[in-house]
């Protein structure tokens, strides 16, 4: 399904094992092309931990949701997973759609 939280339209894949998620805090969609978008912003690869920073100061419980597309690579989704855990925030998940 598409979704447009982060500020684009992410096509996310299906899960078996998808769960619903309660509101996360740390948006973060990683298009088809490899943009990366928090808070409805395009994102440069360098910036993501300084932005997760912020937000995360903002929420100390926050927690990080990346929606990723399908069509976008896995070096993406580690990189942003990476500098989410640099930035401190440990409860990072990947969302999904339910087949």
């Amino acid at each position: 399904s598409f979704i447009k939280e982060a500020g684009i339209e992410v096509n996310r894949p299906e899960a078996t094992t998808a769960t619903k998620q309660d509101q996360a805090n740390i948006l973060i969609a990683i298009a088809a092309d490899g943009q990366i978008w928090i808070d409805r912003r395009r994102v440069d690869v360098r910036n993501i931990r300084a932005n997760i920073e912020r937000l995360h100061a903002e929420n100390p419980q926050g927690s990080v949701v990346i929606q990723a597309d399908k069509q976008s690579t896995n070096e993406k989704l580690v990189a942003v997973m990476d500098a989410a855990r640099q930035a401190g925030v440990f409860n990072v998940s990947i969302a999904a759609s339910e087949p």
